[in-house]
């Protein structure tokens, strides 16, 4: 997948404003409206326009796209970094066209494809509810806890520049709440109008990257080194996890790549999820003579072929 500079398709700068942006478009898509144009390429153009437009007159795709893609050059190849949009507020359910338009591939990957659930503005209105992505630590989601977090949130100043503000909330994280699962805080998404209430701002949760930690649903994995004499001989070894230290037994004749279970040691639930540990065998160097000494010992101990599948 291709990455598009919407900036440079509608031919303004990153600095523009909404209003600049508004008469370029409309003075682009004149021209290559595919009733009027003769150029060969028009409808596939007008259809560039649109969607450069439908980002960039958005404050909230916009600041999302100027946030994730200054780095980019267009046409160069691209893939969403994970997690990209965590910590940025948006109203609606996503970030989707709200139209009927059959946008890029580039433009789903960023955006999504459900359309917008705004209101019709009325006397007394509900305020429309607020979506963000924010990540957790893997040992919040095992003892809960309580946080601040910190929410970007997309406004557009009188001259038509659109820029970001900060607010900041403390949010109780549930003990055994998961990866996709959503925090519903009342009162904290949009304003209402009128005596209308304001609608409620939903969290999304995912979890920080963790050095030791991987996760799968309520299923965490660990990768446990070992000495080859422990994967041979076996061993009893502590091991942290998320929730304190366990006492682990590796049984003799463990292999590269085995799996051990530790029973409803995942993330908290009904049911709860299972810890995995992955066996790693690493060798040690031979530096020094003696440490030599002891690996022709055990290739003459032992009657191994190595490559006997192959």
């Amino acid at each position: 997948m291709k990455f598009k500079d919407y900036y440079e398709t509608l031919g303004v700068l990153r600095s523009a404003t909404q209003d600049e942006i508004k008469r370029a478009y409309r003075k682009l898509a004149r021209k290559y409206h595919p009733d009027v144009s003769k150029d060969p390429n028009a409808e596939t153009r007008f259809k560039e326009l649109g969607e450069a437009y439908a980002v960039l007159k958005d404050a909230e795709k916009r600041a999302a796209y100027d946030q994730m893609g200054s780095q980019w050059k267009s046409g160069q190849e691209f893939q969403p970094p994970p997690d990209w949009n965590a910590g940025f507020e948006f109203s609606g359910r996503d970030f989707g066209s709200g139209g009927s338009m059959d946008h890029s591939d580039f433009f789903e990957a960023l955006f999504g494809r459900q359309a917008r659930g705004g209101q019709r503005p009325g006397m007394h209105t509900r305020g429309e509810d607020h979506h963000a992505k924010v990540l957790i630590d893997l040992e919040d989601a095992y003892c809960g806890a309580k946080r601040s977090i910190s929410l970007r949130v997309p406004t557009q100043d009188a001259q038509g520049h659109v820029t970001m503000r900060e607010r900041r909330l403390d949010v109780n994280i549930p003990k055994g709440i998961r990866a996709g699962q959503h925090l519903r805080l009342v009162g904290q998404g949009q304003p209402g109008v009128g005596e209308g209430n304001a609608g409620d701002l939903y969290l999304e949760i995912s979890f920080n990257p963790h050095w030791q930690f991987r996760v799968d649903g309520r299923d965490v994995y660990m990768n446990l080194p070992l000495a080859p004499w422990e994967a041979a001989l076996g061993c009893s070894l502590t091991v942290p996890i998320p929730e304190g230290l366990v006492q682990l037994a590796v049984p003799a004749g463990s292999a590269e790549g085995s799996k051990l279970r530790l029973k409803s040691k995942g993330i908290p639930g009904n049911p709860p999820g299972d810890l995995y540990v992955v066996l790693g065998i690493v060798l040690p160097s031979a530096d020094t003579d003696s440490e030599k000494d002891a690996y022709r010992a055990m290739a003459k101990a032992f009657d191994f072929n190595a490559r006997a599948h192959v």
